[in-house]
């Protein structure tokens, strides 16, 4: 592979810059200053250096992030310009990915953002039954009848009837509700069709991912290698 595609690809910087770069010096591979910007690299086998730090390789970017309200989940907004969720990433990985899956402006909380295309379309295939765990706030209590329709699914737009779920009340007006549908605002209008109404909700898992709770509201990190290689199971693929 051409240096200037490794440093590309792997989200370090841009091929003119790492053009520039080779010009003044400031690029190593295995130890030698980099001659030109095609030059030869093999990922996970050369070493290469940019400006005194070593590039990690990444075939594909993993990032865990926790949304912020008032976001919208995808990569440019041109109908409202609203902000977006990819902003929230290291400059360097904004152009490369991309939210998998959706989350309303107003919810908040787990989303994974990537550019490894295979691995979301199989997570948000509906026969993959991937789980989405939710934290809700409702505005009155749900009743012992009302979480028993909701369990068992409930009509909504469109004469859609929802798929079996998991309700979890804790206190009061609170709980957890896990689906592995994906429908528009559909906890929302879940809640609606037995007569009562969200007023909060924040994602806390998908699939196998929880929540970090050491992550910051609009926080974003990188994926460890346990937790990709649980989504690539959960999707059904080898990595």
């Amino acid at each position: 592979m051409r240096l200037d595609k490794y440093l590309s690809a792997s989200g370090e910087c841009s091929r003119r810059d790492c053009a520039r770069d080779v010009r003044a010096g400031l690029i190593l591979i295995d130890g030698k200053p980099a001659r030109a910007a095609d030059a030869e690299v093999v990922p996970g086998v050369s070493r290469v250096v940019r400006r005194g730090v070593p590039v990690v390789w990444r075939e594909h970017i993993y990032i865990m992030l926790n949304k912020p309200e008032g976001y919208v989940s995808a990569t440019e907004d041109k109908k409202d310009g609203c902000p977006v969720v990819t902003e929230l990433c290291a400059e360097r990985d904004r152009a490369r990915v991309f939210p998998c899956g959706r989350l309303d402006k107003y919810t908040v909380g787990l989303m994974l953002l990537t550019d490894d295309g295979e691995l979301a379309h199989r997570l948000l295939a509906p026969s993959r039954h991937v789980d989405k765990t939710y934290r809700y706030t409702a505005e009155s209590v749900l009743s012992a009848d009302a979480r028993a329709r909701l369990e068992s699914g409930v009509y909504i737009e469109g004469g859609v009837l929802t798929a079996p779920c998991r309700v979890e009340p804790e206190d009061g007006t609170h709980g957890l509700i896990t689906i592995h549908e994906g429908k528009y605002h559909q906890i929302k209008q879940m809640f609606g069709a037995v007569g009562n109404k969200i007023t909060a909700l924040e994602r806390v898992s998908f699939g196998p991912l929880m929540l970090d709770p050491s992550l910051p509201r609009g926080g974003v990190r990188y994926l460890d290698d346990a937790e990709v290689a649980s989504l690539y199971a959960a999707a059904g693929l080898q990595r």
